[in-house]
């Protein structure tokens, strides 16, 4: 199937795209806030600038456009009809260089934990995930939370 734009406005598409704080990273954020968390961005010392770093817990949470990264099984990680051959490659380099940065960071003793897009989008999906992603770090209750008194 033939693109539906020409050549110039599919560039400026592209040029468009943004590295960092997209949407589903923003909507990351904010459940991450919501529950309590803080955390520092594209933290540019670790490996790959991961998206979310939260440091007193250890783990790192990146937040990957399922059509970029490949979502495995995902409707959205589609491949372009045209220009197939490029497309291959950029998703295969995408997919590799997700691998590396992922092996720098546990190597270096980081917990990695990963939100597609898909799941970032759909609220429930999104809470329930976070939640068991930092249930594991600190048996579930929030940081700064307020302690029970006798």
């Amino acid at each position: 199937m033939a693109d539906f734009v020409s050549k110039e406005a599919r560039r400026r598409i592209m040029q468009g795209v943004k590295p960092a704080n997209t949407k589903p990273e923003i909507l990351v954020r904010k459940a991450l806030h919501k529950l309590g968390y803080r955390f520092r961005l594209h933290c540019r010392e670790l490996p790959g600038r991961p998206d979310i770093v939260m440091p007193r817990h250890n783990l790192i949470v990146q937040v990957h456009g399922c059509f970029w990264h490949q979502h495995p099984g995902c409707p959205e990680s589609r491949i372009p009809a045209t220009n197939t051959a490029f497309w291959l490659e950029k998703f295969a380099r995408n997919v590799a260089r997700d691998a590396k940065n992922l092996e720098s960071l546990t190597s270096a003793g980081w917990r990695v934990a990963t939100i597609w897009e898909c799941q970032a989008r759909r609220p429930a999906d999104l809470d329930a995930t976070l939640k068991t992603i930092l249930k594991t770090t600190n048996s579930g209750s929030a940081p700064g939370a307020p302690r029970k008194t006798k």
